[in-house]
């Protein structure tokens, strides 16, 4: 039985994985239970699964960690918060589930470097796909990753139609049921260049060896391309609990976690190349990957402030992503990564943001 720490426990993603946990009592036991701020849906599931140690907040989360015993944790938190609570989980030698990318993306090297080789298993439907289709065939046999995206509720739309939408409309999803700020990231496309970067940090495939495909099904959630031209992906309907299942699990699957496809039905898949003149965040994505350093943390940092001015009124919807490239411009990062220096880069960030917004209104 493995002993379970849920990390943002009344989020999405904590409420699926108890979902999962609910189903396979002979699997798991929750010792741990952390939220944002829910403190009584937090005694609710403590009392429904008898979870003696309860938080709220990031310093909770990581305090938590450290002190319980565990062999899992996931990580469900939302944002770059998260990344102390990662760097808790690793240094104690847990298994990180983790489905908080940023503190991935944010922490770069300095995270991979605590990390022992399987150590972190991703939450992510398109990196638990890839880490399902990467099991096919040798590191040194694969020739490209290919993450798939949805295309949001904006997909087929040129950059001059996208000026004009609402934030409602940014938020009205057409496959997955996110929060605001990830389901905002997935409109501008800004997700999808954070898992860009978390695929190149996970699997150690270079930037130019990963591309994105639109899928509007969201049905393959992502791929792996080896060279011989074969291509492995892996399908099922979209439901977060099969990869937050193995993420748990890893390596092992449990039965009865998701409904699979129906074969019996005509049913069809498209697959479309992505707009990078609309949707440009992706490979403003790249290019940041590539700088590394306290870049990735600014371009994060940056597109949460100009997501919460956009739902506030204050700029439009393409000037979202164009917030994060005016900051990144003028961001001078250090030579050496270090976790004062991401928290100097994130601040600066974030002030330098809110002037570019001001500047917009």
């Amino acid at each position: 039985m493995k002993r379970v720490v849920i990390l943002g426990s009344t989020g999405s993603i904590g409420e699926q994985a108890l979902d999962v946990i609910r189903k396979n009592p002979s699997q798991f036991q929750v010792v741990g239970l952390v939220a944002g701020s829910n403190a009584e849906r937090v005694r609710e599931q403590a009392d429904e699964f008898s979870v003696e140690h309860t938080g709220l907040g990031a310093d909770d989360a990581a305090k938590l960690v450290r002190d319980v015993p565990a062999d899992v944790v996931l990580n469900g938190i939302t944002g770059s918060i998260g990344l102390g609570p990662t760097i808790a989980a690793l240094k104690a030698g847990r298994t990180l589930a983790l489905a908080n990318k940023e503190s991935l993306i944010v922490g770069g090297e300095l995270v991979k470097g605590l990390a022992a080789p399987g150590q972190i298993v991703p939450v992510d439907s398109e990196h638990s796909a890839i880490a399902q289709a990467l099991r096919s065939g040798k590191q040194d046999e694969v020739r490209r990753l290919v993450l798939t995206a949805s295309g949001g509720p904006f997909r087929g739309r040129d950059r001059s139609a996208l000026a004009a939408v609402t934030p409602e409309e940014a938020l009205a999803h057409p496959t997955w049921d996110m929060g605001r700020m990830v389901t905002t990231n997935s409109a501008t496309l800004v997700n999808k260049g954070l898992e860009v970067i978390e695929a190149h940090l996970l699997f150690g495939v270079s930037y130019g060896d990963i591309d994105v495909v639109v899928h509007p099904q969201s049905i393959v959630h992502s791929m792996v391309e080896f060279i011989d031209g074969s291509t492995i992906a892996q399908a099922s309907p979209p439901d977060m609990r099969l990869p937050i299942a193995l993420g748990l699990n890893w390596p092992a699957r449990l039965p009865n976690v998701g409904v699979p496809l129906d074969w019996s039905k005509a049913q069809s898949w498209d697959f479309e190349p992505l707009d990078d003149e609309a949707f440009p965040a992706v490979e403003l994505a790249k290019e940041v990957g590539r700088a590394g350093r306290t870049f990735p943390a600014v371009y994060n940092a940056a597109n949460e402030e100009a997501v919460h001015a956009f739902h506030d009124g204050r700029i439009g919807f393409l000037d979202i992503v164009d917030t994060v490239h005016d900051v990144l411009e003028a961001h001078q990062a250090p030579e050496k990564l270090t976790l004062e220096g991401l928290a100097e880069a994130e601040t600066w960030a974030r002030a330098r943001a809110q002037k570019a917004i001001a500047a917009r209104e």
